[in-house]
């Protein structure tokens, strides 16, 4: 045994898969202990913010200010707000409106803006603009307000006595807090989804689940397919006609299509992670079936095998100790593989909305689902889709580099 562990723990491939499962499964484990939060809470009060880091404004202006003169300060305000997509979407309105192109000069900030102020009308609408681009040329005009002032704002409170508004605060163009001074501040790493959540920790979560998914129907199918071939293989007969009468009906029927009828069957409530898990599971088992029984005819007429049956040792026991242990090494690389199917199923049925139900966990299929319905991939907000791709991509990949691991140490054909 321990030669056998040494040898696989010396193949390249199955440790770099190992070592990305394992890292996973460490983020798994360790985040929620440092960040304890439920990760179905809404925090944001909008869709989709950006990665970044946040700071509660009302704490910044009761922060130290201290002030800092650097000469690219206005340019960076203006670039941040002004990219070349919004100038050439104010040269679009500038245009419909019959503003000769030759006037318009988008690099020109300065005229730009005045062309802007002295002409855009935020009731005027031009032929083929649709409520959404009216919308965007709106929060346009709100950011580039004042854009180019270089005086302060003054911030006010109402006097609880007079009722009047009295100056408490102004703040400069060249005025700057320290971060470390402000009280609430939060890092969202992958910004949130289209439910004002954090994306990386339902991300962390929805990969716990996942990957208990796919343990749970690897693990229900493996056990189902290595019973069912091991009877097969050994006993045959009318036992191997059945058992391969029933695991032929289930290959002819498509798998995808048995979990997409089972889980619409069920119905949207009682479709818990484990229910999904067991579903998959109860599928997914023929193939694993069908190549046990391949490998065990090739072994119950072996020698030993047959010592054993002259000896009077019954069919469990034949089965169990002179079988199964030199299959075991084919029985955890069908494992493997049964855990990623099993994954890879679970998010193929909650992107058709057939997952486990929303309101108890995330999972990475309903992230994906998620933010399809709110189309994040058309919009641009990558960040709501992208993690998850590669999450569920490098998962699947290190099981994979494990099999292969494995076969190359256990299958003779394949040894250096």
């Amino acid at each position: 045994m321990k030669h056998t562990f040494q040898q696989i723990f010396r193949s390249p491939k199955f440790v770099t898969g190992f070592s990305i499962l394992a890292i996973i499964l460490l983020l798994v484990i360790v985040y929620p202990l440092f960040v304890t939060d439920d990760p179905l809470t809404i925090i944001g009060l909008g869709t989709f913010f950006e990665p970044g880091i946040y700071v509660n404004t009302y704490d910044a202006l009761n922060s130290n200010q201290y002030i800092l003169n650097l000469d690219d300060a206005a340019s960076k305000r203006i670039t941040a707000v002004l990219g070349e997509e919004e100038r050439l979407a104010m040269k679009e309105w500038l245009l419909a409106f019959e503003i000769p192109e030759s006037e318009i000069d988008t690099v020109d900030t300065e005229n730009l803006l005045t062309q802007w102020e002295n002409n855009y009308d935020s009731t005027l609408r031009f032929k083929g603009m649709t409520s959404a681009k009216r919308k965007y040329f709106k929060r346009l005009d709100n950011s580039i307000t004042n854009l180019l002032t270089t005086e302060g704002v003054f911030v006010a409170a109402k006097n609880e006595e007079t009722g009047v508004l009295e100056e408490t605060n102004q703040i400069g163009t060249d005025d700057y807090i320290n971060v470390n001074d402000v009280t609430n501040v939060r890092v969202l790493p992958l910004g949130t989804d289209n439910f004002g959540r954090d994306m990386l920790g339902e991300l962390i979560s929805a990969t716990g689940t996942s990957l208990k998914i796919g343990f749970i129907a690897g693990i229900v199918a493996t056990l189902i397919g290595l019973s069912l071939g091991l009877l097969a293989g050994y006993v045959g007969g009318f036992v191997d006609d059945i058992i391969m009468l029933i695991a032929n009906l289930f290959t002819v029927i498509p798998g995808f299509v048995l979990l997409v009828l089972i889980s619409y069957s069920i119905g949207q409530e009682q479709r818990g992670a484990v229910t999904i898990a067991l579903v998959i599971g109860l599928t997914a088992w023929p193939w694993t079936t069908r190549a046990v029984r391949a490998q065990v005819l090739s072994l119950r007429n072996r020698d030993h095998v047959n010592l054993s049956k002259l000896s009077g040792h019954s069919t469990a026991n034949i089965i169990l100790n002179d079988i199964l242990p030199y299959i075991a090494s084919y029985v955890v690389m069908a494992m493997i593989l049964q855990i990623s199917s099993g994954i890879l199923a679970e998010a193929g049925l909650s992107i058709l909305g057939l997952g486990p139900k929303t309101t108890e966990v995330p999972t990475l299929g309903l992230m994906m689902n998620w933010a399809m319905i709110y189309s994040a991939h058309i919009t641009g907000k990558w960040w709501a889709y992208f993690p998850v791709i590669a999450t569920i991509a490098l998962v699947a990949f290190s099981m994979n580099l494990m099999n292969t691991g494995l076969d190359q140490v256990f299958n003779p054909t394949l040894r250096d």
